[in-house]
């Protein structure tokens, strides 16, 4: 494994990764970059070795420190090309973890991509091919989100369609400090902030309990 790759992952907190999850972070990447030849994973104007490995892998890597490991589900909303659950798959391999990593995606040939990859990389997931505000009584730990839908939107989505859940992880772009103030006046949120180990403008909230008002 090239130093330099080394480097670049050594950037996630609190994570020791080894040289066999690199490789396998590394084989995401090529899956992501051949598959995006046929239908759109990622924006093609960033679809690089290392701009995917920045941009995408470590941003979602980042998460780990949140993820709640007590719970044997972990569920991705709308999780496009497994952005950040194959990830965060891939790391629970190295933590020795049993959890299994639930990714809610009504695209079908995103979700033929997801399960090629998880049978090539052998994660524990399971591919759900469901419109996920179609859902009810959903039970589950961690609910992560990653350019999905907007904030609020999101927030609606689990206090109906969640029976129980543990904390909501969200990635917070540019505009997110706005977005975040604007919830704040229709939600009380108990949360905690990350800043971006990828990005010096954005930076991850999450979520341990919500109510709103009005």
């Amino acid at each position: 494994m090239d130093s330099i790759i080394s480097k670049n992952y050594s950037k996630i907190t609190k994570f020791e990764v080894s040289r066999e999850t690199c490789n396998e972070l590394e084989s995401l990447i090529s899956m992501i970059q051949k598959k995006n030849k046929e239908i759109n994973i990622i924006s093609r104007k960033n679809s690089d070795q290392g701009a995917i490995r920045q941009r995408h892998i470590i941003d979602s890597a980042q998460i780990i420190d949140f993820v709640d490991l007590n719970i044997n589900t972990t569920s991705d909303l709308g999780s496009g090309g497994g952005i950040p659950g194959l990830i965060i798959a891939i790391l629970m391999k190295k933590l020795k973890n049993s959890m299994k990593i639930k990714l809610y995606e009504k695209s079908h040939h995103k979700c033929v991509f997801l399960k090629d990859v998880s049978e090539k990389l052998e994660l524990n997931t399971e591919i759900i091919q469901k419109d996920i505000f179609k859902l009810r009584d959903i039970e589950t730990g961690t609910i992560m989100s990653r350019a999905f839908k907007p904030m609020p939107i999101i927030l609606d989505l689990v206090q109906k369609n969640f029976r129980k859940y543990k904390n909501i992880i969200l990635f917070m772009g540019k505009s997110g400090r706005k977005i975040l103030n604007e919830t704040l006046k229709i939600w009380d949120l108990d949360y905690e902030e990350k800043k971006s180990l990828t990005n010096k403008d954005s930076f991850l909230l999450n979520i341990k309990n919500m109510e709103k008002k009005i």
